[in-house]
């Protein structure tokens, strides 16, 4: 009984199947799906009568920001640069994971030019241009701030990593930049014996801080 029923299941599976093809070209068949070829919503592309510019794909409307974003305010621009690192402070606190995340991001992203120690000569050079050493004179004076701004906008031959690095990571890579230059992740430039053992004793003020803490 059961073989009975496979068969003429077979067999009506082939003649709808026969069914549904035709030899001439310009006949399609039948479609007994339609709606998996022809969907209800217009196509992004596709030209459509209910909008004014016949568009379907519409911009949106001026000073709206899409969900999941912020509104960046800062330029690719020195004076930017400068301002960004003058009024952006990290809002993430500072924990060893914090900082196990940064080093993640460091390698994934910065390493290949920036080299293991931040020194500009990641496996990259000089195929490609030296970057600036993280620990020279100039970058050690930036604040937080500025290090977000240039992996958000880039820099020079640096280019942006906002649509790579999510914002909280980018600000989790400045701790990981602040170990590199032998400063106190969160502190911006107090001195760290902890990741620097060579480095002058802490300020007072760095001693007040709590461990893994920020600067007020």
């Amino acid at each position: 009984m059961l073989r009975r029923a496979l068969i003429c299941g077979f067999l009506a599976s082939a003649l709808l199947a026969v069914a549904a093809c035709d030899s001439s070209p310009k006949q399609p068949g039948y479609e007994f799906m339609p709606e998996m070829v022809r969907s209800v919503p217009y196509d992004a592309f596709a030209s459509n009568p209910n909008f004014k510019d016949g568009k379907t794909l519409q911009a949106p409307p001026a000073g709206t920001v899409p969900r999941g974003f912020l509104p960046y305010p800062y330029g690719a621009t020195p004076e930017d640069a400068q301002k960004a690192g003058a009024e952006l402070k990290n809002p993430i606190p500072f924990t060893p994971e914090a900082l196990a995340r940064g080093e993640q991001v460091y390698r994934n992203f910065c390493l290949i030019c920036h080299g293991e120690t931040g020194q500009g000569d990641g496996p990259l050079i000089p195929k490609y241009p030296n970057p600036p050493s993280l620990t020279g004179k100039t970058l050690m004076q930036y604040p937080d701030g500025r290090f977000f701004h240039i992996v958000t906008v880039g820099s020079g031959e640096m280019a942006a990593y906002a649509s790579q690095i999510r914002p909280e990571d980018r600000w989790k890579l400045v701790f990981y930049l602040r170990k590199l230059q032998g400063l106190t992740p969160g502190a911006e430039t107090k001195p760290a014996t902890e990741f620097a053992p060579a480095a002058p004793a802490p300020s007072p003020a760095a001693e007040s801080l709590p461990t893994g803490g920020r600067a007020p």
